[in-house]
């Protein structure tokens, strides 16, 4: 019985998974980026997570094998990582786990754990990459001045652009209205309370923003599409950085793949996938396989020494709903 736990900025998901590629027991908590409140809301996340999955699954966390506990911001703060290892500890009540950042869930889920570039695109935005036993990040430099690409970003450059909409300093756009009706306005001004005072500028509610541009752009709104079209180059360009750094020669096909809510978006896709190619021509650019919630799962087996077998992993492909116990 393996668990993965993928963190990330809006919520925390969990998933049990047995040997034979079987979901046994999956579960979602709040967020457990743990920046805003402390070490002590990560510990509060995985008890709650996985004392769900456990009875669902009808079994305690003696029971599990093996855990990937993926953390949002982890290696971030180097006074942070053995706090954060320790945590899990106490949880489960057992050492048979592994933590690292939550880029390795989106990672092992859309390439099963292949070597390859995943593209991670959520709340923030960065790359994982491996190659023959090297893994690399790029990017996640957090919101304030990094994260390209990601919902965060997207719509920060949405409320740019309403600002300049309204007061007549760039040409009116649906836009307006989509955000208007969304935050249900009585004057445009109201957007500073909204965001700074009600808000306090919360990085998840700012992010949570981001499909209304993609609505707007999809209403003809051409500042809107101009903002995912750029959100797909910074992504490609993430991916273009980690595939130089890990050493891949030119003639060598690379394995590319994404996860995370902001590649729902047909734009962002689409720009990624024109960008990316326009890059380097040996890119392989596939739909993710898995959830990032199974690839922790899957990682959790591998880091076990028990990787599933290409039978497990079909199964997992073709009966992705929890059974019981």
């Amino acid at each position: 019985m393996f668990l993965g736990v993928d963190g990330g900025g809006t919520k925390t998901a969990f998933c049990l998974l047995r040997a034979d590629g079987s979901i046994v027991a999956q579960a979602t908590t709040a967020s457990s980026y743990y920046f805003s409140e402390g070490i002590n809301l990560v510990t509060r996340v995985l008890e709650e997570g996985v004392g769900a999955v456990c009875a669902t699954a009808g079994i305690t966390p003696a029971d599990i094998d093996f855990a990937f506990f993926g953390i949002p911001t982890y290696g971030e703060v180097s006074e942070d990582i053995a706090a954060l290892d320790a945590v899990p500890r106490d949880v489960l009540g057992h050492d048979r786990y592994r933590v690292d950042n939550d880029m390795l869930c989106g990672w092992s889920g859309s390439l099963g754990a292949a070597d390859g570039i995943n593209v991670i695109s959520g709340t923030g935005s960065m790359t994982y990459g491996e190659r023959a036993g090297r893994g690399l990040r790029v990017g996640g430099w957090s919101e304030l001045f990094g994260d390209e690409g990601s919902a965060y970003w997207i719509a920060i450059r949405g409320l740019q652009a309403f600002s300049r909409m309204s007061d007549g300093r760039q040409p009116a756009g649906p836009l307006l209205d989509v955000l208007r009706d969304h935050l249900e306005l009585s004057a445009d001004l109201d957007l500073i309370d909204i965001v700074l005072n009600r808000w306090h500028g919360d990085r998840g509610e700012i992010a949570a923003l981001s499909p209304l541009v993609t609505r707007a752009a999809d209403q003809g709104d051409e500042a809107a599409a101009a903002i995912l079209g750029e959100a797909g180059r910074e992504l490609a360009h993430l991916v273009e950085t980690t595939r130089s750094r890990l050493g891949y020669p030119v003639e060598e096909q690379v394995l590319v793949s994404y996860s995370g809510g902001t590649f729902n978006a047909p734009q962002v896709r689409e720009a990624f996938r024109q960008h990316l190619h326009t890059l380097h021509d040996g890119y392989d650019l596939r739909q993710p396989m898995y959830s990032p919630v199974v690839g922790a799962a899957l990682y959790a087996a591998k880091q076990a020494g028990g990787p599933l077998s290409a039978d497990a992993l079909e199964h997992l492909r073709t009966t992705p709903t929890a059974t019981a116990a």
